[in-house]
């Protein structure tokens, strides 16, 4: 087609009349309305989702900063076990004899211990300190050793080599212990 044809004015019969049934009945009015309603549809699905989505978002978020809040401080809480451990085990080391003569330090020690594991209380980390007699839990305990020691039974903790711990409820560090294996 050129641009003289293309120009050219429509022939009368090929006008339709605006005013006329046929006009406002056209089929594609059934047609656009059947799309604009999909249309709609598929918009209102797609903001739904959305919507959900968002939802999804807020909740891992706040998920994830009462995780971070709780449990964000573990590796340096697993760094100051180690301490706690140390402290115990030079409490421990000093002869019964030397306990009169160095009296202030034992004390002291024992104070900071103490200043320390209510520093972890503070910060949810409780120890996990099992006696010797107690049942072997491998949730809580990790066995370092087994021997047969008479008059236990199989599972019974024998010797406590080091306290455990708990951040909220999760498991820091397992108590380490020595379980019997005597078999009757």
């Amino acid at each position: 087609m050129n641009d003289a044809e293309a120009k050219k004015p429509m022939a009368e019969e090929e006008l339709i009349d605006i005013n006329s049934e046929e006009a406002l009945e056209a089929p594609d009015t059934d047609e656009m309305i059947a799309a604009l309603q999909a249309e709609r549809d598929e918009l209102k699905d797609k903001f739904m989702r959305a919507l959900a989505d968002a939802e999804n978002s807020r909740k891992r978020s706040e998920r994830d900063r009462r995780e971070a809040e709780n449990y964000g401080g573990s590796k340096l809480a697993r760094d100051l076990l180690p301490v706690f451990d140390n402290m115990k085990r030079a409490v421990q080391a000093v002869p019964e004899e030397a306990r009169d003569a160095n009296k202030a330090l034992i004390e002291g020690v024992e104070l900071t211990m103490r200043e320390l594991i209510n520093v972890f209380k503070k910060h949810g980390i409780e120890p996990i300190s099992p006696e010797v007699g107690d049942r072997f839990d491998p949730q809580l305990h990790e066995a370092m050793f087994e021997a047969p020691l008479p008059g236990t039974k199989a599972g019974d903790i024998i010797q406590v080599e080091a306290d455990g711990f708990m951040l909220h409820d999760r498991l820091l560090r397992p108590a380490r212990v020595g379980v019997s294996s005597m078999t009757g």
